[in-house]
């Protein structure tokens, strides 16, 4: 892993309220949180949606497990990783962050997606709420034709990013409306929230 976070990056940040970079960690340890990940598929639940969790499949299609670093001794070097880019990000950025809940997620590949949507919950529930959002997709030979593109509403526009391997992506929870277009291969990605 190179540095942290970029200039550019945190430039990207303010500017657009995301930032990209792709060969992240390395081919090798993207194959092996591939590896890891299909070990907890016996874990994963149907995702629901908002507060009560209601399962939706045509909002979500996606299956899910929150996942404790001590538990998934696996993943622990990849959430060590994304915790150290999320701290990075708060110093630059000037961002106070005082918690994190970590995910995996699997949309099968029978064409189902995220419908547009924010991180942050917003009102109501008082207490922290999530201001970084982190996302690390290991699919590894990714192919245009196999969808599942994250699409970030940025001001600048619309843009897709295939969930090919080894990519990372950081956004700010509650500015960018985003969405996971249909997925017609199985699209794992890890996601790490970052609470303020």
């Amino acid at each position: 892993m190179s540095e942290v976070v970029t200039d550019d990056e945190i430039a990207r940040l303010g500017d657009e309220g995301a930032f990209v970079r792709d060969g992240w960690l390395g081919a090798g340890r993207a194959e092996a949180i591939a590896a890891a990940l299909e070990g907890l598929r016996p874990s994963l639940r149907p995702a629901g949606v908002g507060r009560g969790g209601v399962v939706d499949r045509a909002v979500r299609g996606d299956r899910i497990a929150l996942v404790d670093p001590g538990e998934a001794p696996s993943l622990a070097a990849l959430f060590a990783a994304l915790d150290e880019v999320a701290a990075a990000c708060a110093r630059a950025a000037c961002l106070t962050l005082v918690g994190c809940t970590r995910q995996v997620a699997l949309f099968p590949g029978d064409g189902t997606g995220y419908a547009r949507h924010r991180d942050a919950f917003r009102g109501g529930a008082p207490g922290p709420i999530r201001r970084l959002t982190t996302i690390y997709y290991p699919n590894l030979g990714w192919r245009d034709a196999e969808g599942g593109a994250l699409r970030l509403a940025l001001p600048s526009g619309e843009r897709d990013l295939l969930p090919v391997a080894d990519r990372l992506v950081v956004f700010l929870s509650e500015r960018l409306e985003h969405e996971v277009l249909p997925a017609f291969r199985a699209r794992w990605a890890v996601t790490a929230w970052y609470v303020g």
